[in-house]
């Protein structure tokens, strides 16, 4: 008997080891600790197809989440921060992913009519500052985020919600906005007919819309400062990028 405990001991031990994303000892196939795997899956074929169709599905990927963005913004988002965030793809990913295919499409089609504009001025550093704005979308949206992010806090400061939850809810917003702009560079590159200020207009319908449903759909002055606080945020990040560029310039004249 204390032999067969002993040889189960020893069998025991031989099986634990150490999780090699966290350190902890782990007996098992996975770490009770931080759920990493003790044996990661090789990446071949199966696995690059398997990420691109968890990305791409239907149910969880980024179709759902934009299908409900588009019916029920507000009550999803709400449920994003609130309690289950296993259906919508990362908010953050979300606008990288959406900024890249207008950058693509744009590229594709060279059409040049940039929805977010800084201008007053020939100076080099505001040029560049214009340039970095237009390659960059995902991140110059996530950064006029803040912004924006900042105006909403302000004028809906009793809802409950801290700044960074009112981040993830733009994140999903502009990223709707960036697949809006897409299809209209689409229908240009197609038809040859410019249908921009149109869709600007369809977003900023749709942005009032769904940050005003979430944080109260019942109520008018919801909406009124959604576009109020959208409109002042896109504003001062416009000032900001042309401020900084201003002074930019002046140092390097003088």
């Amino acid at each position: 008997m204390k032999q067969r405990s002993a040889q189960t001991i020893e069998e025991l031990t031989k099986t634990i080891t150490t999780c090699g994303n966290c350190n902890s000892e782990v007996i098992q196939n996975y770490c009770a600790n931080c759920g990493n795997p003790v044996q990661l899956k090789r990446i071949d074929g199966h696995y690059i197809q398997h990420e691109i169709v968890h990305v791409l599905h239907f149910e969880k990927g980024i179709f759902y989440t934009i299908k409900e963005l588009l019916i029920r913004p507000g009550q999803n988002i709400r449920k994003f921060i609130s309690t289950d965030r296993s259906r919508l793809v990362k908010p953050v990913i979300f606008i990288i992913i959406t900024s890249l295919v207008y950058t693509l499409l744009t590229h594709f089609f060279h059409i040049d009519d940039s929805f977010i504009k800084i201008e007053g001025s020939k100076g080099v550093a505001t040029k560049a500052i214009n340039n970095w704005i237009h390659s960059n979308y995902g991140y110059s949206n996530i950064l006029e985020g803040l912004l924006i992010g900042f105006w909403l806090k302000l004028f809906f400061w009793k809802s409950g919600y801290n700044f960074f939850e009112i981040v993830i809810l733009l994140c999903f917003v502009m990223g709707i906005g960036m697949l809006i702009f897409s299809l209209a560079v689409l229908f240009r590159g197609l038809t040859h007919i410019n249908v921009m200020q149109a869709s600007g207009i369809i977003f900023y319908i749709y942005a009032t819309w769904a940050i005003g449903q979430f944080f109260n759909a019942e109520k008018v002055l919801s909406y009124v400062k959604a576009f109020a606080a959208y409109m002042i945020g896109m504003i001062t990040f416009s000032m900001l990028a042309l401020g900084i560029g201003y002074l930019i310039d002046l140092m390097i004249k003088h």
